[in-house]
């Protein structure tokens, strides 16, 4: 498995460099993330680059894809389960400072959400939420057994010989450890035989509602520097040796 810090920097958002640009992220009271719509984004230097990835969830029905997103983009976490009608798609920015070249680049996280049922019914959806992706991140509840072990059988349903994406697994409800069913030799166990690291998430707010950046910085961390290294391992496979964005 990938190290953590191989690639990315994981503390340098705590530098007085890192703070300045995610300075750009947050609100007049710089706690509170921004919003950002299609056409906007942050006011960061031109030296800045931005490399964009089309990231797709998976999950059953409650299992808290919606609550996860709502939590990594700083949006209000909802307090009880509404399935997702067809396609939602939410837009995360969040720097990075690559190790090996010692350059800030800004991820553009595209978050793509389909409902349990809308995938059942309509046979459009999944080939649009998998078209150009670049990541699957594959959601269980610790407080369902049964969403945990049915990965491996969304591995062969959401993923092809030819697909190139990268892989993430992601362990919501991570606060309630009473009710926990997923024990930590379950995720020693997985990690080991599939060769991917399990995220973890607490799908609760903080006090004042909203959420704190720093409560899911590492998590973001993670997930930039996965999406990083699936391109240079793309990269090592092109005969120009060049690493493409979608």
């Amino acid at each position: 498995m990938l190290s953590p810090g191989t690639y990315l920097n994981h503390e340098w958002y705590r530098s007085q460099e890192g703070r300045e640009i995610i300075r750009s992220l947050l609100q007049k009271n710089l706690v509170t993330r921004k919003t950002f719509g299609l056409l906007e984004k942050p006011n960061v230097s031109a030296q800045v680059e931005e490399v964009t990835y089309k990231i797709f969830l998976v999950g059953k029905s409650g299992v808290g894809k919606t609550s996860t997103i709502a939590k990594l983009s700083g949006n209000q976490i909802p307090t009880s389960h509404s399935e997702t009608a067809g396609i939602q798609t939410t837009t995360i920015y969040w720097p990075g400072k690559i190790q090996q070249f010692n350059k800030v680049i800004m991820f553009k996280l595209q978050l793509w959400d389909a409902g349990e049922g809308a995938l059942k019914k309509f046979d459009h959806i999944q080939p649009a939420c998998l078209e150009k992706c670049d990541c699957t991140m594959y959601l269980f509840s610790f407080v369902d057994k049964s969403s945990f072990d049915d990965i491996p059988q969304n591995f062969g349903r959401f993923s092809g010989p030819k697909d190139t994406s990268c892989k993430i697994i992601m362990g919501t409800k991570f606060d309630q450890h009473a009710h926990t069913e997923i024990t930590q030799r379950d995720i020693r166990d997985f990690e080991q035989n599939w060769k991917i690291p399990i995220l973890k998430i607490r799908n609760i707010p903080d006090n004042d509602g909203k959420t704190d950046f720093n409560d899911v910085a590492q998590v973001l961390n993670i997930i930039c520097e996965h999406l990083w290294y699936r391109d240079v391992l793309l990269s090592n496979k092109t005969e120009e040796g060049k690493i493409s964005y979608c």
